[in-house]
């Protein structure tokens, strides 16, 4: 039975990583693309409602049908589905991504929340980004990886809610250690602004700041890319903090309402 594939990114539609995801893709099935006409970066789970939505064919991916998506990553899943497709793909691939989502990026990430919004509707769902900033990074290490997780999750599929976290580090093919299955470190940035004055004496800002990295435990995709790894999270969407539930019940008082 041929397998669809649906992939977006929020790089955009003319970055190098999608084209490279998309190459590997192909191999494994019928490839539909839906992703955003320009950078989405940081964009996390937003979804567009104070504007219209379009969708424009585009032929950049010579015989495999295509779209460029004015909103946002998590629109270009939604519309896929439910606009283009009409049904639900048997995986969903966002990225390739320039940078890496470790730890808390994930939370800001326009490539991960397609990859979540595709958990969310129930397709199993991978994210892929590389630890390299540059238009013109090398993805084959991540293509590399990809070819081994795609066939994968297609033939046994992902547990219910739970998309999968790829990220892969600076490195040729052959430098690289292996995959590793672990946990998102707790990290985060130190948020610093810029503050500038323009032309007309108007205030304004640059959001600055630098990745504060202080979880040392050793079973980390921060820690795991360091030394070499490939890192594969599993990530869902419910962001219930289970193990406080119990240290909160003093809150729970229904005479006082």
């Amino acid at each position: 039975m041929n397998k669809i594939i649906l992939v977006t990114n929020d790089d955009g539609i003319f970055a190098k990583g999608i084209a490279s995801l998309v190459s590997v893709a192909s191999s494994f099935g019928t490839v539909l693309v839906v992703a955003p006409n320009k950078p989405q970066s940081g964009m996390g789970h937003a979804i567009t409602i104070a504007d219209p939505l379009r969708l424009s064919p585009y032929n950049g991916f010579e015989d495999i049908e295509a779209y460029s998506c004015s909103g946002t990553p998590v629109d270009c899943v939604k519309l896929g589905i439910f606009e283009v497709l009409k049904s639900k793909p048997d995986l969903i691939l966002s990225g390739i991504n320039h940078g890496e989502n470790s730890s808390t990026n994930v939370l800001y990430s326009g490539t991960m929340s397609a990859a979540i919004e595709g958990a969310m509707e129930g397709v199993p769902s991978i994210g892929f980004s590389l630890a390299d900033f540059d238009s013109d990074a090398d993805f084959s290490v991540t293509q590399h990886v990809a070819n081994h997780l795609i066939p994968k999750v297609l033939e046994q599929g992902l547990p219910e809610n739970t998309a999968l976290n790829v990220n892969v580090p600076k490195l040729r093919t052959d430098e690289l250690k292996g995959i590793k299955v672990c946990s998102q470190a707790h990290a985060y940035w130190e948020d610093k602004f810029d503050s500038r004055v323009d032309q007309f004496g108007r205030p304004y800002y640059w959001l600055t700041g630098k990745f504060s990295d202080k979880d040392q435990r050793d079973d980390t995709d921060l820690y795991y890319l360091k030394k070499g790894f490939a890192t594969v999270v599993p990530t869902h969407f419910d962001l219930t903090n289970y193990a406080v539930l119990n240290e909160l019940n003093h809150l729970d008082n229904e005479r006082e309402f």
